[in-house]
């Protein structure tokens, strides 16, 4: 299963992190304790979010999302999304100005979109987890430990800048169970000039819109790991992600320079749509285990 577990360093103390994180019994006592208590909500004023779109083969693509999605695709092709971006100051609301004191963190988030929500989740435009890394053991942790809706990797190399003339992106797995990116993007287009790839328009009424539906993230699910024989599960998350569409500008990406593993194992076509988001406010709001599937 891709959410599982694997320390980019071998040895010791990767083994015991990743039986710890990757433990089911951990995590049947953490529901237990957690489902007491209110959700804590996270705010973060997230900076430099960059957007890299391809299409890929929507049976391929198909086994990262939770049992029972169906993805949106068109003519056999779906979406998959990675979106990076630096955290700005990620930490609990409740703690007002004193957030400028946590950390900030890099994250990139892999996903897919689903054509409607799972069953027993509300009807808003959702998308399926495939990957999240982080580049801090203490978050990836956290999110290991007391999420159900979050299970990050830590990679053994994250780089990401965005220059005034390019974005950089570059995640080493290591040993470990991050995917693998290496990924750059030129700046300089701007949003009015921008069209659409010949692949991308019979999915998207223009720019626009194809900015609205691939930046749209109301909800994420993830399947839930469980015991052997047990009807399958799945993670619900929603959050806020305010994006302001007027300054969102357009990347192109370097082809000759990519390297994904994953974008070949799914059929990716070669060209993707990629864009800048300079700042967006994110809100986490809430998490929740959806009733088994039948």
């Amino acid at each position: 299963m891709h959410h599982l577990y694997t320390h980019p360093h071998q040895g010791a103390f990767g083994h015991v992190l990743a039986k710890l994180f990757n433990s089911r019994r951990f995590a049947t006592y953490r529901r237990a304790a957690m489902s007491r208590l209110p959700f804590m909500t996270l705010d973060s004023d997230v900076v430099d979010v960059v957007y890299m779109n391809w299409l890929v083969d929507e049976a391929l693509a198909a086994p990262f999302a939770p049992p029972g999605a169906r993805l949106w695709s068109h003519q056999g092709r779906t979406p998959l999304t990675v979106l990076t971006y630096r955290h700005g100051h990620f930490g609990p609301r409740w703690m007002g100005p004193l957030r400028r004191l946590m950390p900030s963190p890099l994250q990139s988030n892999w996903r897919l979109y689903l054509a409607e929500p799972l069953s027993d989740a509300p009807p808003i435009p959702t998308v399926a987890f495939v990957y999240n890394v982080m580049d801090s053991l203490a978050h990836v942790a956290g999110t290991r430990l007391f999420s159900d809706a979050l299970p990050s990797h830590l990679p053994a190399g994250f780089d990401f800048r965005v220059t005034p003339d390019e974005a950089i992106i570059g995640i080493a797995p290591g040993d470990g169970s991050a995917p693998r990116l290496a990924a750059r993007a030129a700046r300089g287009a701007r949003a009015g000039e921008a069209v659409l790839p010949p692949r991308w328009s019979g999915m998207f009424n223009g720019w626009p819109d194809a900015i609205a539906r691939l930046a749209s993230q109301d909800a994420a699910v993830v399947e839930v790991p469980t015991a052997e024989g047990a009807p399958a599960r799945s993670a619900l998350a929603t959050i806020a992600l305010p994006v302001d569409a007027a300054s969102v500008e357009p990347l192109l990406l370097d082809t000759q320079t990519l390297d994904c593993p994953l974008l070949q194992r799914l059929d990716a076509d070669p060209e993707a749509l990629c864009f800048l988001l300079p700042s967006v406010r994110f809100s986490a709001l809430s998490e929740r285990l959806l009733r088994a599937s039948a």
